[in-house]
């Protein structure tokens, strides 16, 4: 599909679609360059509208809240498509069950679960990144993750053809699924307990101190960088950083935060090759002095 004809489909479809977009607000480390289109569906029909007629003609990434992206400083060569408002919505399905959008952030879902008196949902209230992408990642923390709670995922892929898959259908890992690349969730549905919301409401609390103690806030970083080396170590990747790496260590504006040695912050006007070559650094001293090798967290989009 040439630009000409993606401004002429711009003048019928039920989306807003922009040429040369600017991803670098977009995203929490405040880094990267253009994208040669960028899609915001306004309905389930603008989006597979879009995705048929652009079929296998380039690339294409799902943006979610951007908390755990690094963009290229580079022109995205391809379509970035970011879910709007109808992909927000939530719903009770019964007085355990909530289905919701994969545009709604973890943080709402969980607040809207303790409104209803929902419990299993409030390590949500500590991630802040969206439903879709923490279907993706199999987010979690303080010991929970999203396979302890999901049912089912609803989704389209890239040729516009949709499907419900069930939860027990899909293999999770540590921080990833087993699902192809050419998804776009659309919504999930999740199980809990029935608990007060009094109850639901100090938990949640803790769990944000416990966060807030540990992990630096009000900053441009795109949350853990690496994930904990699952039965390679006892100890956490922050650990093994802190030992290998020294905490001064940095390229140009990218640095490793004092706060917590698995984050790494956009100090200022950092470009995506010096954030990638702090984390190359690191994970090559990281195997070099303990012999674990890191895999990253965070995504990084080429």
């Amino acid at each position: 599909m040439k630009k000409e004809d993606i401004k002429k489909l711009a003048l019928s479809i039920d989306g807003d679609i922009f040429f040369d977009q600017s991803i670098k607000n977009l995203n929490w480390f405040n880094i990267g360059g253009k994208a040669e289109i960028f899609f915001k569906p306004k309905s389930l029909k603008g989006l597979i509208e879009y995705l048929k007629l652009y079929a296998n003609r380039g690339k294409i990434f799902v943006l979610g809240n951007g908390s755990n992206v690094l963009f290229d400083d580079e022109k995205y060569q391809g379509t970035i498509i970011k879910l709007g408002k109808n992909f927000s919505n939530i719903a009770l399905l019964d007085r355990e069950t909530i289905i919701a959008g994969a545009a709604v952030t973890q943080k709402k879902l969980s607040e809207f679960a303790k409104d209803n008196n929902i419990s299993g949902l409030e390590f949500m209230s500590c991630i802040p990144g969206s439903i879709g992408g923490g279907i993706r990642m199999n987010s979690g923390c303080f010991k929970k993750e999203f396979k302890d709670i999901l049912i089912s995922i609803q989704l389209v892929d890239f040729k516009g053809i949709m499907r419900s898959i069930p939860a027990d259908k899909i293999k999770f890992n540590y921080r990833s699924i087993e699902l192809p690349k050419d998804l776009i969730f659309l919504s999930a549905t999740f199980k809990g307990k029935e608990k007060s919301s009094f109850e639901i409401n100090n938990f949640m609390k803790e769990l944000i101190i416990k966060k807030e103690l540990a992990q630096p806030t009000k900053i441009k970083t795109g949350g853990s960088t690496f994930k904990n080396p699952i039965n390679q170590t006892d100890k956490k990747v922050w650990e093994l950083i802190r030992s290998a790496v020294p905490n001064e260590t940095n390229y140009g504006d990218a640095i490793i935060s004092e706060k917590h040695a698995n984050f790494f912050v956009n100090k200022k006007n950092a470009k995506s090759e010096e954030m990638k070559s702090l984390i190359n650094f690191v994970k090559d001293q990281v195997k070099k002095k303990t012999g674990i090798k890191l895999d990253t967290e965070i995504v990084i989009v080429e």
